[in-house]
């Protein structure tokens, strides 16, 4: 089977500062793997390069099997952050946008999402606290019926309760052979659902292993990600 998503030498350097050096990562179909790593170890620029949005790295990147922008694009979907939206607009008006963008936008996912996610479609932007902005992110970005998720910091600002009714939601939300890379902060929290798990240090990928495999030899993958940093402060 065609893998998901397939980086192979990827470097990139912002203003002459390298960002990442050789990255090397392979993700196959059905998976729910975490991008973990320090704030500024890179996670969300590899983000952005897998959506297209950071260009001129080098190396190669591809969505099953496609390397044109356009094919990524038509295959990935991103918690984008709605920058593109003035505050005055309102949730419907957005959801309208995104049925015409994306063509595999599914109106109904994202009235059940919305339901879930107790967001009123007549509300502007402006009047969304941090929280519900996240929400309606995560909506739209599952009301796509996409290969690869990328989820970038999705739950931050969101209340624990809610946060963790969410997670415990999110394997519902894809279809069986979609793949999520989700970065969070809230490593035992994610801990539950993960296939994987991804780690960002020293500008590459330090470490790419299998949930189960940490499991059994760590108490817990917040345990085994926090050891790799003991001793550095």
């Amino acid at each position: 089977m065609e893998d998901i998503l397939e980086i192979k030498n990827l470097t990139y350097k912002k203003n002459q500062k390298t960002i990442l050096k050789d990255v090397n990562l392979t993700l196959q179909p059905g998976k729910i793997v975490a991008l973990l790593g320090e704030n500024g170890a890179g996670k969300t620029t590899l983000m952005r390069i897998i959506a297209t949005m950071a260009k001129n790295y080098r190396g190669d990147v591809s969505i099953m099997g496609y390397e044109d922008d356009a094919e990524k694009k038509a295959h990935l979907s991103f918690t984008d952050g709605l920058t593109g939206f003035s505050d005055t607009t309102k949730i419907k008006a957005i959801v309208k946008f995104y049925e015409v963008v994306y063509p595999d936008f599914d109106k109904e996912q994202f009235e059940q999402l919305r339901t879930f996610m107790k967001l009123d479609l007549e509300m502007h932007l402006s009047q969304l606290s941090r929280g519900m902005r996240e929400k309606l992110i995560i909506a739209l970005t599952f009301a796509r019926k996409a290969d690869l998720y990328l989820l970038d910091e999705p739950f931050s600002g969101i209340d624990a309760m809610a946060r963790k009714k969410i997670i415990n939601s999110i394997i519902l939300w894809k279809a069986d052979q979609a793949t999520i890379l989700i970065s969070d902060h809230f490593v035992n929290e994610i801990a539950s659902i993960l296939d994987e798990v991804v780690i960002i240090k020293d500008k590459t990928v330090f470490t790419h292993k299998s949930a189960d495999e940490i499991r059994s030899q760590h108490e817990s993958i917040e345990d085994y990600y926090e050891k790799l940093y003991e001793g550095e402060e």
